[in-house]
Protein backbone atom coordinates (compact mmCIF):
# COMPACT_ATOMS: atom_id res chain seq x y z
CA UNK A 1 0.00 0.00 0.00
CA UNK A 2 1.32 3.46 -0.90
CA UNK A 3 1.94 6.13 1.72
CA UNK A 4 0.92 8.79 -0.78
CA UNK A 5 -1.88 11.16 0.18
CA UNK A 6 -2.91 11.47 -3.47
CA UNK A 7 -1.74 12.15 -7.02
CA UNK A 8 -0.54 15.68 -7.76
CA UNK A 9 0.20 17.23 -11.17
CA UNK A 10 2.55 20.26 -11.19
CA UNK A 11 2.94 22.44 -14.29
CA UNK A 12 5.62 25.17 -14.17
CA UNK A 13 8.16 26.36 -16.73
CA UNK A 14 10.98 26.95 -14.22
CA UNK A 15 13.02 23.71 -14.10
CA UNK A 16 14.67 24.61 -10.78
CA UNK A 17 11.36 25.43 -9.10
CA UNK A 18 9.81 22.29 -10.58
CA UNK A 19 12.62 20.19 -9.13
CA UNK A 20 12.29 21.95 -5.75
CA UNK A 21 8.54 21.36 -5.61
CA UNK A 22 8.83 17.74 -6.70
CA UNK A 23 11.49 17.08 -4.06
CA UNK A 24 9.50 18.83 -1.31
CA UNK A 25 6.20 17.10 -2.08
CA UNK A 26 7.12 13.63 -3.32
CA UNK A 27 7.22 12.22 0.22
CA UNK A 28 3.56 13.15 0.67
CA UNK A 29 2.13 12.96 -2.86
CA UNK A 30 2.66 10.93 -5.99
CA UNK A 31 3.98 13.76 -8.14
CA UNK A 32 3.97 14.12 -11.94
CA UNK A 33 5.34 17.27 -13.58
CA UNK A 34 5.25 19.20 -16.86
CA UNK A 35 6.95 22.39 -18.09
CA UNK A 36 4.38 23.76 -20.54
CA UNK A 37 0.68 23.82 -21.35
CA UNK A 38 0.63 20.99 -23.95
CA UNK A 39 2.57 18.62 -21.68
CA UNK A 40 0.27 19.54 -18.83
CA UNK A 41 -2.84 18.78 -20.90
CA UNK A 42 -1.44 15.37 -21.79
CA UNK A 43 -0.80 14.51 -18.14
CA UNK A 44 -4.30 15.68 -17.19
CA UNK A 45 -5.59 12.57 -18.97
CA UNK A 46 -4.48 10.55 -15.92
CA UNK A 47 -6.99 12.53 -13.80
CA UNK A 48 -4.84 13.27 -10.73
CA UNK A 49 -6.42 14.18 -7.40
CA UNK A 50 -4.92 17.69 -7.28
CA UNK A 51 -3.49 20.15 -9.81
CA UNK A 52 -0.84 22.83 -9.17
CA UNK A 53 -0.43 25.25 -12.13
CA UNK A 54 1.67 28.34 -12.74
CA UNK A 55 -0.15 31.21 -14.44
CA UNK A 56 2.51 31.95 -17.09
CA UNK A 57 3.41 28.91 -19.17
CA UNK A 58 5.04 28.16 -22.52
CA UNK A 59 4.61 28.26 -25.42
CA UNK A 60 3.35 31.88 -25.17
CA UNK A 61 4.56 32.55 -21.60
CA UNK A 62 1.38 34.56 -21.14
CA UNK A 63 -1.13 34.41 -18.30
CA UNK A 64 -3.73 33.02 -20.67
CA UNK A 65 -1.79 29.74 -20.92
CA UNK A 66 -2.31 28.98 -17.22
CA UNK A 67 -5.91 30.13 -17.33
CA UNK A 68 -6.58 28.06 -20.45
CA UNK A 69 -5.10 24.99 -18.72
CA UNK A 70 -7.38 25.67 -15.74
CA UNK A 71 -10.39 25.94 -18.07
CA UNK A 72 -9.38 22.68 -19.78
CA UNK A 73 -9.26 20.80 -16.47
CA UNK A 74 -12.56 22.28 -15.27
CA UNK A 75 -14.26 21.33 -18.55
CA UNK A 76 -13.08 17.74 -18.09
CA UNK A 77 -14.18 17.71 -14.44
CA UNK A 78 -16.23 20.66 -13.14
CA UNK A 79 -15.34 19.61 -9.58
CA UNK A 80 -11.56 19.35 -10.17
CA UNK A 81 -9.41 20.81 -7.39
CA UNK A 82 -6.84 23.21 -8.85
CA UNK A 83 -4.35 25.45 -7.01
CA UNK A 84 -2.68 28.26 -9.01
CA UNK A 85 0.75 29.87 -8.53
CA UNK A 86 1.42 33.50 -9.38
CA UNK A 87 4.33 35.90 -9.33
CA UNK A 88 4.39 39.33 -7.72
CA UNK A 89 2.06 41.83 -9.35
CA UNK A 90 -0.28 39.15 -10.70
CA UNK A 91 -2.86 39.26 -7.93
CA UNK A 92 -5.64 40.37 -10.29
CA UNK A 93 -4.96 37.39 -12.60
CA UNK A 94 -4.87 35.05 -9.62
CA UNK A 95 -8.27 36.32 -8.52
CA UNK A 96 -9.52 35.71 -12.06
CA UNK A 97 -8.31 32.11 -11.71
CA UNK A 98 -10.32 31.77 -8.48
CA UNK A 99 -13.38 33.12 -10.30
CA UNK A 100 -12.85 30.43 -12.98
CA UNK A 101 -13.00 27.72 -10.34
CA UNK A 102 -9.48 27.46 -8.88
CA UNK A 103 -9.61 26.28 -5.27
CA UNK A 104 -6.88 28.67 -4.12
CA UNK A 105 -3.63 30.32 -5.17
CA UNK A 106 -0.40 31.37 -3.55
CA UNK A 107 2.23 33.88 -4.51
CA UNK A 108 5.85 33.11 -5.28
CA UNK A 109 8.51 32.80 -3.88
CA UNK A 110 7.59 29.41 -2.51
CA UNK A 111 6.88 29.00 1.20
CA UNK A 112 6.76 25.23 1.60
CA UNK A 113 4.78 25.33 4.86
CA UNK A 114 2.12 27.58 3.32
CA UNK A 115 1.96 25.43 0.18
CA UNK A 116 1.55 22.23 2.19
CA UNK A 117 -1.26 23.80 4.21
CA UNK A 118 -3.08 24.85 1.02
CA UNK A 119 -2.58 21.42 -0.57
CA UNK A 120 -3.85 19.59 2.50
CA UNK A 121 -6.95 21.77 2.54
CA UNK A 122 -7.39 21.18 -1.19
CA UNK A 123 -7.06 17.42 -0.64
CA UNK A 124 -9.73 17.55 2.06
CA UNK A 125 -12.01 19.44 -0.32
CA UNK A 126 -11.34 16.81 -2.99
CA UNK A 127 -12.22 14.05 -0.53
CA UNK A 128 -15.55 15.72 0.23
CA UNK A 129 -16.31 16.09 -3.48
CA UNK A 130 -15.55 12.42 -4.18
CA UNK A 131 -17.55 11.21 -1.18
CA UNK A 132 -20.60 13.26 -2.10
CA UNK A 133 -20.34 12.20 -5.75
CA UNK A 134 -20.24 8.55 -4.65
CA UNK A 135 -23.15 9.10 -2.29
CA UNK A 136 -25.24 10.60 -5.09
CA UNK A 137 -24.28 7.71 -7.39
CA UNK A 138 -25.23 5.10 -4.79
CA UNK A 139 -28.47 6.90 -3.98
CA UNK A 140 -29.43 6.77 -7.65
CA UNK A 141 -28.34 3.19 -8.22
CA UNK A 142 -31.36 1.64 -6.57
CA UNK A 143 -34.00 2.62 -4.05
CA UNK A 144 -32.37 0.51 -1.36
CA UNK A 145 -28.77 1.54 -2.04
CA UNK A 146 -28.65 3.99 0.84
CA UNK A 147 -30.62 1.96 3.36
CA UNK A 148 -28.93 1.16 6.67
CA UNK A 149 -29.20 -2.59 6.07
CA UNK A 150 -27.18 -2.26 2.84
CA UNK A 151 -24.35 -0.35 4.52
CA UNK A 152 -24.05 -1.93 7.97
CA UNK A 153 -23.15 -5.61 8.24
CA UNK A 154 -24.15 -7.83 11.15
CA UNK A 155 -26.95 -9.84 12.73
CA UNK A 156 -25.97 -9.66 16.38
CA UNK A 157 -28.48 -8.30 18.92
CA UNK A 158 -26.33 -5.16 19.23
CA UNK A 159 -26.44 -4.57 15.46
CA UNK A 160 -30.17 -5.24 15.21
CA UNK A 161 -30.75 -2.74 18.01
CA UNK A 162 -28.59 -0.18 16.22
CA UNK A 163 -30.52 -0.60 12.97
CA UNK A 164 -33.82 -0.10 14.79
CA UNK A 165 -32.50 3.09 16.37
CA UNK A 166 -31.34 4.40 12.98
CA UNK A 167 -34.80 3.78 11.52
CA UNK A 168 -36.45 5.59 14.43
CA UNK A 169 -34.28 8.72 14.30
CA UNK A 170 -33.84 9.04 10.51
CA UNK A 171 -37.16 10.83 9.97
CA UNK A 172 -36.39 13.48 12.58
CA UNK A 173 -34.23 16.58 12.28
CA UNK A 174 -33.12 16.33 15.91
CA UNK A 175 -29.38 16.35 16.65
CA UNK A 176 -27.83 12.91 17.16
CA UNK A 177 -24.77 12.07 19.25
CA UNK A 178 -23.02 8.81 18.31
CA UNK A 179 -20.91 7.34 21.08
CA UNK A 180 -18.51 4.49 20.63
CA UNK A 181 -14.88 3.41 20.61
CA UNK A 182 -12.55 4.34 17.81
CA UNK A 183 -13.08 2.17 14.73
CA UNK A 184 -16.67 1.12 15.49
CA UNK A 185 -18.04 2.79 12.35
CA UNK A 186 -19.56 6.01 13.64
CA UNK A 187 -19.30 7.76 10.26
CA UNK A 188 -20.96 4.78 8.56
CA UNK A 189 -23.86 5.04 11.03
CA UNK A 190 -24.11 8.78 10.35
CA UNK A 191 -24.26 8.09 6.61
CA UNK A 192 -26.97 5.48 7.19
CA UNK A 193 -29.04 8.02 9.13
CA UNK A 194 -28.60 10.53 6.31
CA UNK A 195 -29.41 7.96 3.59
CA UNK A 196 -32.68 7.05 5.33
CA UNK A 197 -33.74 10.66 5.92
CA UNK A 198 -35.67 13.18 3.85
CA UNK A 199 -32.31 14.90 3.27
CA UNK A 200 -30.79 11.93 1.42
CA UNK A 201 -30.66 13.75 -1.94
CA UNK A 202 -28.64 16.62 -0.46
CA UNK A 203 -25.03 16.76 0.69
CA UNK A 204 -23.49 14.69 3.47
CA UNK A 205 -20.47 16.63 4.76
CA UNK A 206 -18.13 14.83 7.17
CA UNK A 207 -15.62 16.75 9.30
CA UNK A 208 -13.01 15.23 11.61
CA UNK A 209 -12.80 17.96 14.25
CA UNK A 210 -9.53 16.61 15.69
CA UNK A 211 -7.83 17.07 12.29
CA UNK A 212 -8.66 20.79 12.13
CA UNK A 213 -5.80 23.06 13.29
CA UNK A 214 -7.17 25.37 15.99
CA UNK A 215 -6.19 28.46 13.98
CA UNK A 216 -8.21 27.29 10.96
CA UNK A 217 -11.13 25.48 12.58
CA UNK A 218 -13.49 28.48 12.49
CA UNK A 219 -12.69 29.18 8.84
CA UNK A 220 -13.15 25.52 7.85
CA UNK A 221 -16.50 25.19 9.62
CA UNK A 222 -18.02 28.63 9.10
CA UNK A 223 -16.15 29.92 6.03
CA UNK A 224 -14.36 33.23 5.65
CA UNK A 225 -14.60 36.48 3.74
CA UNK A 226 -11.93 37.90 1.47
CA UNK A 227 -9.20 39.57 3.52
CA UNK A 228 -10.29 38.01 6.82
CA UNK A 229 -6.71 36.84 7.41
CA UNK A 230 -3.42 36.53 5.56
CA UNK A 231 -3.97 34.34 2.51
CA UNK A 232 -7.75 34.82 2.40
CA UNK A 233 -7.71 36.14 -1.17
CA UNK A 234 -11.30 35.18 -1.88
CA UNK A 235 -14.46 34.46 0.08
CA UNK A 236 -15.04 30.79 0.72
CA UNK A 237 -17.99 28.90 2.24
CA UNK A 238 -17.41 26.62 5.22
CA UNK A 239 -18.72 23.14 5.94
CA UNK A 240 -22.05 24.42 7.28
CA UNK A 241 -22.81 26.09 3.96
CA UNK A 242 -21.60 23.06 2.00
CA UNK A 243 -24.05 20.95 4.00
CA UNK A 244 -26.97 23.26 3.14
CA UNK A 245 -30.16 21.20 3.12
CA UNK A 246 -28.24 18.05 4.06
CA UNK A 247 -26.39 16.52 6.99
CA UNK A 248 -23.27 17.79 8.76
CA UNK A 249 -21.29 15.07 10.55
CA UNK A 250 -18.84 16.32 13.20
CA UNK A 251 -16.56 13.50 14.30
CA UNK A 252 -14.53 13.78 17.52
CA UNK A 253 -16.56 16.84 18.49
CA UNK A 254 -15.04 16.88 21.98
CA UNK A 255 -11.75 18.22 20.57
CA UNK A 256 -13.22 21.57 19.44
CA UNK A 257 -11.82 24.67 21.15
CA UNK A 258 -14.03 26.78 23.46
CA UNK A 259 -14.29 29.55 20.84
CA UNK A 260 -15.51 27.14 18.15
CA UNK A 261 -17.86 25.46 20.64
CA UNK A 262 -19.46 28.87 21.25
CA UNK A 263 -20.00 29.53 17.53
CA UNK A 264 -21.30 25.99 17.03
CA UNK A 265 -23.87 26.49 19.80
CA UNK A 266 -25.09 29.70 18.15
CA UNK A 267 -25.37 27.94 14.77
CA UNK A 268 -27.46 25.14 16.29
CA UNK A 269 -29.74 27.51 18.19
CA UNK A 270 -30.24 30.23 15.57
CA UNK A 271 -29.67 28.25 12.34
CA UNK A 272 -27.42 31.12 11.26
CA UNK A 273 -23.66 31.43 10.90
CA UNK A 274 -21.20 34.24 10.31
CA UNK A 275 -18.11 33.71 8.21
CA UNK A 276 -14.77 34.71 9.69
CA UNK A 277 -14.37 38.40 8.90
CA UNK A 278 -18.03 38.65 7.88
CA UNK A 279 -20.58 41.23 8.97
CA UNK A 280 -23.80 39.44 8.07
CA UNK A 281 -25.64 36.35 9.24
CA UNK A 282 -26.12 33.53 6.74
CA UNK A 283 -29.14 31.22 7.21
CA UNK A 284 -28.19 27.55 7.20
CA UNK A 285 -30.38 24.45 7.02
CA UNK A 286 -28.64 21.32 8.27
CA UNK A 287 -29.13 18.19 10.34
CA UNK A 288 -26.29 17.75 12.85
CA UNK A 289 -24.90 14.32 13.67
CA UNK A 290 -21.96 14.37 16.09
CA UNK A 291 -19.67 11.60 17.28
CA UNK A 292 -17.20 11.04 20.07
CA UNK A 293 -15.10 8.27 21.57
CA UNK A 294 -14.61 10.28 24.76
CA UNK A 295 -16.69 10.74 27.91
CA UNK A 296 -18.23 14.13 27.14
CA UNK A 297 -19.95 14.27 30.51
CA UNK A 298 -16.52 14.10 32.16
CA UNK A 299 -15.27 16.88 29.87
CA UNK A 300 -18.29 18.97 30.86
CA UNK A 301 -17.56 18.32 34.54
CA UNK A 302 -13.95 19.52 34.27
CA UNK A 303 -14.88 22.55 32.14
CA UNK A 304 -13.41 21.42 28.81
CA UNK A 305 -16.76 21.17 27.02
CA UNK A 306 -19.72 23.52 27.24
CA UNK A 307 -22.65 22.06 29.15
CA UNK A 308 -25.25 23.92 27.08
CA UNK A 309 -23.66 22.65 23.86
CA UNK A 310 -23.57 19.10 25.22
CA UNK A 311 -27.32 19.08 25.75
CA UNK A 312 -27.91 20.59 22.30
CA UNK A 313 -25.94 17.91 20.44
CA UNK A 314 -27.16 15.08 22.69
CA UNK A 315 -30.86 15.29 21.84
CA UNK A 316 -30.79 11.68 20.62
CA UNK A 317 -27.87 9.59 21.95
CA UNK A 318 -26.94 6.38 20.13
CA UNK A 319 -24.33 4.00 21.55
CA UNK A 320 -22.41 1.84 19.07
CA UNK A 321 -21.19 -1.44 20.53
CA UNK A 322 -17.53 -2.45 20.16
CA UNK A 323 -16.83 -5.43 17.92
CA UNK A 324 -16.03 -7.68 20.89
CA UNK A 325 -19.67 -7.32 22.01
CA UNK A 326 -21.13 -8.20 18.59
CA UNK A 327 -21.24 -11.97 18.88
CA UNK A 328 -21.40 -13.72 15.51
CA UNK A 329 -20.73 -10.60 13.42
CA UNK A 330 -17.00 -11.12 12.86
CA UNK A 331 -17.36 -13.87 10.19
CA UNK A 332 -20.02 -11.81 8.38
CA UNK A 333 -17.85 -8.70 8.41
CA UNK A 334 -14.74 -10.64 7.38
CA UNK A 335 -16.56 -12.14 4.37
CA UNK A 336 -17.95 -8.70 3.47
CA UNK A 337 -14.49 -7.09 3.52
CA UNK A 338 -13.00 -10.08 1.66
CA UNK A 339 -15.49 -9.72 -1.19
CA UNK A 340 -15.04 -5.94 -1.32
CA UNK A 341 -11.22 -6.06 -1.47
CA UNK A 342 -11.19 -8.79 -4.14
CA UNK A 343 -13.62 -6.78 -6.29
CA UNK A 344 -11.70 -3.52 -5.82
CA UNK A 345 -8.33 -5.08 -6.63
CA UNK A 346 -9.66 -7.14 -9.56
CA UNK A 347 -8.66 -10.42 -7.87
CA UNK A 348 -10.36 -13.82 -8.20
CA UNK A 349 -12.76 -14.58 -5.38
CA UNK A 350 -11.09 -15.98 -2.27
CA UNK A 351 -12.37 -17.71 0.85
CA UNK A 352 -11.26 -18.10 4.46
CA UNK A 353 -10.30 -21.45 5.87
CA UNK A 354 -12.21 -22.56 8.96
CA UNK A 355 -9.04 -22.14 11.02
CA UNK A 356 -8.51 -18.57 9.75
CA UNK A 357 -12.10 -17.61 10.60
CA UNK A 358 -11.69 -19.14 14.06
CA UNK A 359 -8.52 -17.10 14.54
CA UNK A 360 -10.37 -13.92 13.53
CA UNK A 361 -13.19 -14.68 15.97
CA UNK A 362 -10.74 -15.27 18.82
CA UNK A 363 -8.95 -11.93 18.41
CA UNK A 364 -9.73 -9.03 20.79
CA UNK A 365 -10.03 -6.37 18.01
CA UNK A 366 -9.07 -3.34 20.07
CA UNK A 367 -9.29 -1.32 16.83
CA UNK A 368 -12.81 -2.68 16.22
CA UNK A 369 -14.27 -2.90 12.69
CA UNK A 370 -11.54 -0.67 11.24
CA UNK A 371 -8.83 -3.04 12.48
CA UNK A 372 -10.69 -6.06 11.10
CA UNK A 373 -11.07 -4.40 7.71
CA UNK A 374 -7.35 -3.64 7.58
CA UNK A 375 -6.42 -7.19 8.64
CA UNK A 376 -8.61 -8.71 5.91
CA UNK A 377 -7.16 -6.37 3.29
CA UNK A 378 -3.60 -7.39 4.23
CA UNK A 379 -4.53 -11.07 4.15
CA UNK A 380 -6.11 -10.76 0.68
CA UNK A 381 -3.16 -8.85 -0.79
CA UNK A 382 -0.52 -11.26 0.57
CA UNK A 383 -2.35 -14.55 -0.02
CA UNK A 384 -1.67 -16.08 -3.45
CA UNK A 385 -3.93 -19.12 -3.03
CA UNK A 386 -7.73 -19.22 -3.39
CA UNK A 387 -8.05 -19.96 0.34
CA UNK A 388 -6.76 -17.66 3.08
CA UNK A 389 -5.24 -19.71 5.86
CA UNK A 390 -3.96 -18.83 9.33
CA UNK A 391 -0.48 -18.29 7.91
CA UNK A 392 -1.80 -15.54 5.61
CA UNK A 393 -3.19 -13.43 8.44
CA UNK A 394 -1.19 -10.49 9.87
CA UNK A 395 1.50 -11.64 12.29
CA UNK A 396 -0.41 -10.38 15.33
CA UNK A 397 -3.15 -12.94 14.50
CA UNK A 398 -1.04 -15.93 13.50
CA UNK A 399 -0.93 -19.20 15.50
CA UNK A 400 1.65 -19.45 18.23
CA UNK A 401 2.01 -15.72 18.75
CA UNK A 402 0.36 -15.84 22.18
CA UNK A 403 2.67 -18.64 23.29
CA UNK A 404 5.75 -16.77 22.09
CA UNK A 405 4.56 -13.60 23.81
CA UNK A 406 4.09 -15.41 27.10
CA UNK A 407 7.59 -16.92 27.02
CA UNK A 408 10.52 -15.03 28.54
CA UNK A 409 12.21 -12.81 25.98
CA UNK A 410 15.13 -10.46 25.61
CA UNK A 411 14.90 -6.69 25.98
CA UNK A 412 15.15 -6.35 22.18
CA UNK A 413 12.27 -8.81 21.72
CA UNK A 414 10.08 -6.90 24.16
CA UNK A 415 10.82 -3.65 22.30
CA UNK A 416 9.90 -5.32 18.99
CA UNK A 417 6.59 -6.50 20.43
CA UNK A 418 5.82 -3.01 21.68
CA UNK A 419 6.72 -1.45 18.31
CA UNK A 420 4.54 -3.98 16.47
CA UNK A 421 1.52 -3.33 18.73
CA UNK A 422 2.00 0.44 18.52
CA UNK A 423 2.24 0.37 14.73
CA UNK A 424 -0.72 -2.02 14.30
CA UNK A 425 -2.93 0.08 16.57
CA UNK A 426 -1.94 3.31 14.79
CA UNK A 427 -2.72 1.87 11.34
CA UNK A 428 -6.06 0.54 12.59
CA UNK A 429 -6.94 3.91 14.19
CA UNK A 430 -6.05 5.65 10.91
CA UNK A 431 -8.42 3.42 8.95
CA UNK A 432 -5.58 1.57 7.25
CA UNK A 433 -4.04 4.78 5.85
CA UNK A 434 -0.35 4.42 6.60
CA UNK A 435 0.43 8.06 5.79
CA UNK A 436 -2.02 9.14 8.50
CA UNK A 437 -0.61 6.55 10.92
CA UNK A 438 2.88 7.92 10.24
CA UNK A 439 1.68 11.46 10.96
CA UNK A 440 0.16 10.40 14.28
CA UNK A 441 3.34 8.59 15.30
CA UNK A 442 5.67 11.37 14.14
CA UNK A 443 7.33 9.17 11.49
CA UNK A 444 8.31 10.02 7.93
CA UNK A 445 7.36 7.96 4.87
CA UNK A 446 10.62 5.95 4.80
CA UNK A 447 10.43 5.08 8.50
CA UNK A 448 6.89 3.70 8.35
CA UNK A 449 7.67 1.77 5.14
CA UNK A 450 10.65 0.14 6.88
CA UNK A 451 8.61 -0.76 9.97
CA UNK A 452 5.72 -2.17 7.93
CA UNK A 453 8.13 -4.37 5.99
CA UNK A 454 9.85 -5.41 9.23
CA UNK A 455 6.61 -6.55 10.87
CA UNK A 456 4.83 -7.78 7.74
CA UNK A 457 2.06 -5.18 7.91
Amino acid sequence: MSASLGRLLIVDDDPYLLEQLTWALKGRFTVSAARDGPQGRALCEAEPDLYLFDLRLPPSNQVREGLDLLRHVRRRDPEATVVMMSGEGERAHALEAVSLGAFDFFQKPIDTAELLLILHRALERRRLVVENRELRREAGASPAAGSPSSALVGRSPAMRRLLREIEKVAGSDASVLLQGESGTGKELVARAIHASSARKDRAFVAVNASALPESLAESELFGHEKGAFTGAVASRPGRFELAQGGTLFLDEIGTLSPAVQSKLLRAIESREIERVGGQRSIPVDFRLVSATNEDLEARVADGRFREDLYYRINTIPIAIAPLREREGDIPLLAEHFLERVCEREGLPKKRFSAAALARLEAHAWRGNVRELSHAVELAVLFCEAPEIGEEDLPRSLRPGRAARTAAPKSYAGAVEDFERRLLTDAIAAAGGVKAEAARRLGLDANQIKYLCRKFGL
